[in-house]
C-alpha cells in the first residue's frame, strides 16, 4: 500500500499519564490493521464519540486509538480487488473507536469486509450526516417492516425527537410513508420537527402515562432513544401487532413492565445494535438511506460543522445535554 505522510488525528489515550485524548501527528504504520486505506473526508459526532473521547464511557477496549465511529472518504490503496483508488467509501460501527481506529484521523485503514462503496445518490458529506445516527433510525425502520409494521397500524412515536437519531428518524420514516409524533422535552424545537415531517409534537413532561398493564392504543409503534420509564410508559400504548424499537437508554437501562402487551396485543421489542450489523444487513440499509428513505433536510439537520481541533468542546456540550441534530466533523482539508 501507499504510505502517506505523517497527518493529524484525535488520539485517546489510557495509560500511566491517565485517560486523554487530542490532537497528535501519527504515520499510517500506527494504524490498525485492513486491507484498504482510505483518506477520510469527513466524520461526526455521536453520544458514543463524546463518551470515548472524554473518559466518561467505557468505550475503547484497547489504547491507544483514534477516535470516531464514523468515517467516509477516498480509497488511496487497496489489497483487495473490490476497491480501486479513488473508490468513495464508507463505514460505520463495525469496532472503529473501540478496537480499532476510527475516522478522527486524516486516514483510515479499514478491513474490506466492513467497507461500504458509498450508494449512488449520496454524497460522503452526506453520508457523514446520516452517520450512525441515521443509520439506526433506517435500521430499527428495516426490522419494524421486516416483522410487519405499515403505516396502516398507526403513527410511529420517535423519543429523544431532537436528538440526531431522532431528527433522522422523522425525515426518515416520514419518506417511507409513516405520520410520525415526535417526543421531546425540548418543545422550542417543535416547529423545527414540523418542518422535518413530525405530524404531531408532545412535550415529553407533559405526557403522562396510566401505569396500566395496557391502555388505549395510540401509536402503531415507537423508536426509543430513552429506555427507563419512556419505554415502559409506551409499550402499553402500542396498537396490535406494533414493534417497538430501541436504541438508546438515556432514560436509564432498566424498565418495569409487564408481559400483557406482548401476549395479549402481540407487540415486539425489537433491540437495534447497530455497530455490529451484518454487512448485508448494512448493505440494504445504505442503499435505502440513498433511494427511498433518504433524508430530505440533511443540510438542516446538520446543525454544526466542525473540525478536530474542536472535539473537545462539542464533547462537553453534548455529554451536558444541550445536543441539537447532528454535527459534522470535517477531517480532510480537501474535504
Amino acid at each position: 500500500m501507499n504510505t502517506p505522510s505523517p497527518f493529524r488525528a484525535f488520539r485517546i489515550h489510557n495509560d500511566d499519564a491517565g485517560y486523554r485524548g487530542g490532537i497528535e501527528t501519527i504515520s499510517a504504520d500506527a494504524l490498525s490493521a485492513g486491507d484498504v486505506l482510505v483518506q477520510v473526508a469527513y466524520s461526526s459526532v455521536n453520544y458514543k464519540d463524546a463518551l470515548a473521547g472524554s473518559g466518561k464511557g467505557k468505550i475503547l477496549r484497547q489504547y491507544p486509538l483514534n477516535g470516531g465511529i464514523d468515517a467516509a472518504g477516498t480509497v488511496v490503496a487497496s489489497t483487495d480487488p473490490a476497491f480501486k483508488e479513488g473508490d468513495a467509501v464508507l463505514c460505520t460501527g463495525s469496532g472503529l473507536s473501540e478496537v480499532r481506529d476510527g475516522g478522527y484521523g486524516e486516514y483510515i485503514r479499514l478491513p474490506s469486509a466492513w467497507t461500504i462503496p458509498l450508494p449512488k445518490g449520496l454524497s460522503l458529506r452526506e453520508s457523514m450526516i446520516i452517520g450512525t445516527a441515521g443509520f439506526t433510525a433506517a435500521l430499527a425502520l428495516l426490522r419494524m417492516e421486516d416483522n410487519r409494521q405499515t403505516p396502516a397500524l398507526g403513527p410511529l412515536a420517535v423519543t429523544g425527537a431532537t436528538g440526531g437519531v431522532g431528527m433522522l428518524a422523522i425525515d426518515i420514516f416520514t419518506r417511507a410513508g409513516y405520520a410520525v409524533h415526535a417526543i421531546s422535552g425540548k418543545n422550542t424545537h417543535f416547529d423545527f420537527l414540523r418542518d422535518l415531517g413530525a405530524a404531531e409534537c408532545i412535550d415529553r413532561h407533559q405526557l403522562v402515562f396510566s401505569g396500566k398493564p395496557m391502555d388505549s392504543a395510540r401509536f402503531g409503534g415507537a423508536l426509543d432513544n430513552v429506555g427507563g420509564a419512556m419505554l415502559a410508559g409506551l409499550l402499553p400504548l402500542i396498537a396490535p401487532y406494533g414493534n417497538v424499537a430501541i436504541c438508546g437508554n438515556a432514560g436509564g437501562i432498566g424498565f418495569e413492565s409487564t408481559v400483557m402487551p406482548f401476549i395479549i396485543r402481540g407487540a415486539s421489542l425489537l433491540g437495534i445494535a447497530s455497530a455490529g450489523t451484518a454487512r448485508d444487513i448494512r448493505d440494504r440499509v445504505w442503499e435505502r438511506l440513498a433511494t427511498d428513505w433518504k433524508p430530505q433536510h440533511l443540510e438542516r439537520i446538520a446543525t454544526r460543522e466542525v473540525t478536530l481541533e474542536q472535539l473537545p468542546a462539542i464533547f462537553d456540550h453534548m455529554l451536558a445535554g444541550e445536543s441539537f441534530g447532528r454535527t459534522l466533523v470535517r477531517v480532510g482539508a480537501d474535504a
